[in-house]
C-alpha cells in the first residue's frame, strides 16, 4: 500500500472515531437531592437549577440525615449541626460558605405600634421566634441575651420549625413581630416592615454546606458545592442579601 492511501485510510478512522465521539451520549449527570436551610429557599436555585432541593428547618434535615434519608448535600443555616454531622463520620467535613444577620420584622398595618427591638417588652405583644433547636431560634436566644431582653420571650405565642414561617405568619398580620433573616425580609419587600438589630448584638451565622457520606453521585455533589462557592454562586448569594466569609474557601475540599 502507498503512502498516499495509507494517509487516505488514517484520515478515514480518524473522522470515523470524531464522529463516533459526537455521536456518543455524554455521561448523564445524576439529580442530585440537596437538604437546605429554608432561607436559602429563594438563591439556590437561582445558583442551580438541576437539584432535586428539600427546604427547611437545619435541625429537622439534620435529622432526616441521621435517620438515613437518601441526600446528597447538607447545606445548613449555621455550622453546629454539620459539624455534629461530621463528628457523626455522616457528612463530610463542612465548609462556610455564606453568613447572615437578624431583623425584627412586623406587619405593615404595625398595629402595635412596634418601632424598636425593645418595644417587645410591651404587655400583649404577639411574637414569633423560632424553636430553640433550629439556628434561627438559637440566634434568636442569643441576640435577645445579648440585648438583656430575654424577659420578651414571655411574649412568644408560637414558636416555629423555620424561619420562612415566621416570614408568613409576621407578613399575614398574624403575629405583631418576629425575628428572621435579613435574606428573609428581602423575598417579602413590601409585605412586612424592617426593623434593624444593634451590630453589637448580633450573632456570628455562618452557613455550613456538606457532602452527604452516604450519597452515590459524590462527583455531582461536590460539583454543586463548587458552584455555591464560585464566583457566580457568591454574586447570588450576595444579590439575595447574603454576606461573605472573612477567609472562605473557593472550592470543596471534600473528606
Amino acid at each position: 500500500m502507498t503512502r498516499l492511501k495509507i494517509g487516505l485510510v488514517t484520515l478515514v478512522l480518524s473522522l470515523i472515531a470524531v464522529a463516533a465521539a459526537l455521536a456518543a451520549p455524554a455521561r448523564p449527570t445524576a439529580q442530585i437531592k440537596v437538604l437546605a436551610a429554608a432561607s436559602l429557599t429563594n438563591v439556590f436555585p437561582k445558583i442551580d437549577q438541576a437539584p432535586s432541593y428539600s427546604f427547611a428547618g437545619s435541625d429537622a434535615l439534620a435529622a432526616q440525615i441521621r435517620l438515613g434519608a437518601p441526600a446528597d448535600v447538607f447545606a445548613s443555616a449555621n455550622m453546629t449541626l454539620p459539624t455534629s454531622l461530621y463528628a457523626q463520620k455522616l457528612v463530610e467535613k463542612p465548609v462556610a460558605f455564606a453568613t447572615n444577620k437578624l431583623v425584627l420584622v412586623v406587619p405593615n398595618s404595625n398595629r402595635a405600634g412596634i418601632k424598636t427591638v425593645f418595644d417587645l417588652r410591651k404587655p400583649g405583644i404577639k411574637l414569633l421566634v423560632g424553636t430553640a433547636t433550629v439556628p434561627i431560634g438559637s440566634y434568636t436566644r442569643t441576640i435577645l441575651k445579648n440585648l438583656a431582653l430575654t424577659s420578651v420571650l414571655s411574649n412568644v405565642v408560637s414558636q416555629e420549625t423555620d424561619v420562612r414561617s415566621i416570614l408568613s405568619k409576621v407578613a399575614l398580620g398574624e403575629a405583631d413581630a418576629g425575628f428572621v433573616y435579613i435574606t428573609d425580609a428581602k423575598t417579602v419587600s413590601g409585605q412586612v416592615k424592617v426593623i434593624p438589630l444593634p451590630a453589637w448584638a448580633q450573632p456570628p451565622v455562618r452557613y455550613g454546606i456538606t457532602v452527604i457520606t452516604s450519597t452515590k453521585n459524590h462527583a455531582d455533589a461536590v460539583a454543586f458545592i463548587n458552584e455555591v462557592l464560585s464566583k457566580k454562586g457568591q454574586a447570588q448569594l450576595r444579590a439575595a442579601g447574603f454576606g461573605a466569609v472573612k477567609g472562605g474557601v473557593t472550592s470543596y475540599p471534600g473528606g
